[in-house]
């Protein structure tokens, strides 16, 4: 379980001083109506992140009047395209009765889509109560749906410490990078100026513990995220909110982009056994520790690997000294794969391209000896340069 430390914003009830042009950095306060009248909200989401987000906002009666749920549409998944995958904040949706809406198939479409009642059409200026939350939804909202709701009601929740790790994957690139702290921030969505770019509404810091899966990682802050948006929402209706312009970017700052199938392959040469297992507790939900066979011309997939304690003994010759060569250990049952630095991985069950996953002791034995070298070993190099099969 991860600990959390709650830093609660101050409120401010009197009238707001007018601020200078040059006093960019000076933190914003707006009423924004009346107290008591609940937002109508349009949420888009589609991940487990977005879903736990959305139990906490849904419990909280007293911040909305409606909800409507804006999500991935099915589609068909797998080599053979025969999976059907179906967004689990669909799924929450359809549970909790809620309204839910599915955007088109096609990415360009979502330029002209246009939401359901009561957010389109207007009739005039954007109510004050319609509300467009955000979390881990995986696309850009375009300028022509953010403009059908106030600049001010459009808010994502973001699971870094902003300004660092704006972009699509802060959870997995921190753990990658080996942070040991982080956030979940409730922000504006700005039209112009950059992704994740806005004024920030609240944070919530949180400690990374060594160790820690990105699945722990998500839930929690997904959580924290959930309350943290609730007293916003809060705020916000009574006019006490407070927005705090982000930090300017460093060439330090740390991004967040994409995750690709080259995050998902160790580089034996360059990377320790405990850089190896990092990388397996980011990326493992998403798409297995990937390496290449050369002798055998085909991908193996590594999973569960854990660090080979470096004082179990001398095993160059069980395993060699060459990073990347690997063999069976009987005691353990595993594959040992030599790592930089000396280290050692251990890997309990492996699968190859095109097979079923199973104990190493298995896929050793399917391993033929003219993929061997002469000391029995057999070597995971990088994938070659055309890119993972």
């Amino acid at each position: 379980m991860l600990l959390l430390r709650v830093r609660v914003l101050p409120t401010l009830r009197t009238k707001t001083p007018a601020r200078s042009p040059s006093s960019c950095s000076t933190r914003r306060y707006h009423r924004v109506r009346q107290p008591g009248e609940l937002f109508n909200i349009l949420y888009f989401g589609r991940d487990e992140f977005s879903c736990q987000v959305f139990e906490k906002l849904h419990q909280a009666r007293d911040v909305w009047k409606s909800i409507t749920v804006a999500t991935h549409p099915d589609q068909m998944i797998g080599r053979k395209r025969d999976l059907l995958s179906v967004s689990p904040l669909k799924n929450l949706g359809h549970e909790l009765n809620v309204p839910v809406v599915t955007i088109p198939h096609v990415r360009s479409e979502l330029r002209t889509w246009k939401p359901p009642s009561p957010f389109y059409p207007l009739a005039d200026a954007p109510p004050s109560n319609h509300l467009l939350l955000t979390a881990s939804f995986g696309r850009i909202l375009p300028s022509r749906l953010l403009d059908l709701f106030k600049p001010t009601h459009t808010l994502n929740v973001h699971p870094s410490a902003l300004p660092a790790y704006r972009g699509p994957a802060p959870i997995q690139r921190a753990i990658l990078n080996d942070e040991h702290k982080t956030a979940v921030c409730i922000i504006e969505m700005k039209r112009r100026g950059g992704i994740d770019a806005g004024d920030v509404l609240g944070r919530i810091p949180a400690a990374i513990p060594t160790g820690t899966p990105y699945g722990a990682l998500r839930d929690d802050l997904a959580k924290a995220g959930g309350d943290l948006l609730v007293s916003v929402l809060r705020s916000m209706l009574e006019g006490t909110e407070m927005r705090t312009p982000q930090d300017p970017l460093t060439s330090d700052t740390p991004h967040a982009p994409f995750i690709t199938a080259a995050d998902s392959q160790p580089d034996f040469a360059h990377e320790t056994a405990t850089d190896v297992v990092r990388r397996h507790l980011a990326l493992a939900h998403h798409k297995p520790l990937t390496t290449y066979f050369y002798a055998a011309t085909r991908t193996v997939q590594l999973h569960e690997p854990s660090v080979f304690p470096p004082d179990a003994g001398n095993l160059e010759t069980a395993v060699g000294s060459q990073p990347g060569s690997a063999a069976f250990h009987r005691p353990l049952q595993s594959v040992l794969v030599r790592c930089a630095q000396g280290t050692v991985l251990r890997v309990p069950m492996l699968k190859s391209e095109f097979k079923s996953l199973m104990p190493a002791k298995s896929w050793w034995e399917g391993v033929q000896r003219q993929w061997k070298n002469p000391k029995g070993h057999i070597i995971f190099t990088n994938f070659p340069a055309e890119g993972a099969a």
